[in-house]
């Protein structure tokens, strides 16, 4: 069955169960410090880092940060 490209998909915490929000996060990534809009729980605290953003983003900032 095919989800409806309008309805959002709902994570919860693998933590405490609770539902994940979307809002900012500090994050600190090879010595930076980076504010990042994640899905957060915001009972205990825990943090969805995607596939996404693991392969995509974070390579890219650790490439660059290698590089200089």
């Amino acid at each position: 069955m095919e989800q409806d490209k309008n309805s959002k998909c709902e994570w919860f915490c693998s933590k405490c169960g609770g539902p994940l929000k979307e809002g900012p996060v500090k994050a600190v990534y090879l010595g930076g410090n980076f504010e990042i809009e994640l899905l957060e729980c915001p009972t205990c605290k825990n943090v969805l880092i995607t596939e996404e953003l693991a392969e995509g983003k974070m390579l890219e900032v650790e490439k660059s940060l290698e590089d200089k």
